[in-house]
């Protein structure tokens, strides 16, 4: 089993696969955007892999980081989640944001990853949350989806990326409305686009 990579990256196709160069040796490796426009031709890189073994092709899926490969190999232990699934996933939400997720069983932003209805959603909160290190909430916290889920709609609708929203609603204070935390939200985001 291959565990990780560290070579030239040799090219680039598509927008998902990289080719590395490891001792003369070139491996195909899929990752997630992100990774893909850290990894420029001839430069040095080192990336954590996992080895996908089917029965008719073997698959490298490289990440940056190992919480990145730790998050993918804990997706892939949700049934019915391959690891096309898997890094799409990682693509829309990265770890940290996918715990937040879970925690607060926010389906509206599983079902935002191409592939994922509600359905899926459900059985991936479901299954994650006794896998992935999951904060413990209060009372306060837990009825906080159904603000959260409003907001989010509307900062969906302004055309806001998943990211900037996940990010914008960390600083919504408890027992906040709607209104007020999608004031706090668009001014947040207001203060990191200036």
């Amino acid at each position: 089993m291959i565990g990780s990579l560290r070579g030239t990256v040799l090219e680039r196709s598509g927008d998902s696969t990289v080719m590395i160069d490891v001792g003369g040796v070139g491996y195909l490796v899929t990752v997630t955007p992100k990774t893909f426009g850290e990894l420029e031709p001839t430069s040095t890189a080192f990336l954590h892999i996992h080895h996908h073994i089917r029965e008719d092709a073997q698959t490298l899926f490289g990440f940056v980081d190992r919480l990145e490969r730790e998050t993918f190999e804990t997706l892939l232990s949700v049934h019915g989640v391959g690891p096309a699934m898997a890094i799409a996933v990682l693509s829309t939400h990265g770890p940290h944001a996918l715990v937040d997720i879970v925690a607060s069983a926010d389906l509206a932003a599983l079902t935002t990853v191409p592939g994922v209805g509600r359905k899926t959603a459900e059985r991936m909160v479901m299954e994650l949350k006794d896998k992935l290190s999951l904060p413990v909430l209060d009372a306060a916290q837990s009825a906080k989806p159904s603000v959260a889920a409003a907001v989010r709609d509307a900062l969906v609708g302004l055309g806001y990326s998943p990211d900037e929203i996940r990010e914008s609603l960390r600083g919504v204070a408890e027992g906040s409305s709607a209104e007020e935390a999608l004031r706090h939200a668009l001014g947040a985001m207001g203060a990191r686009r200036a």
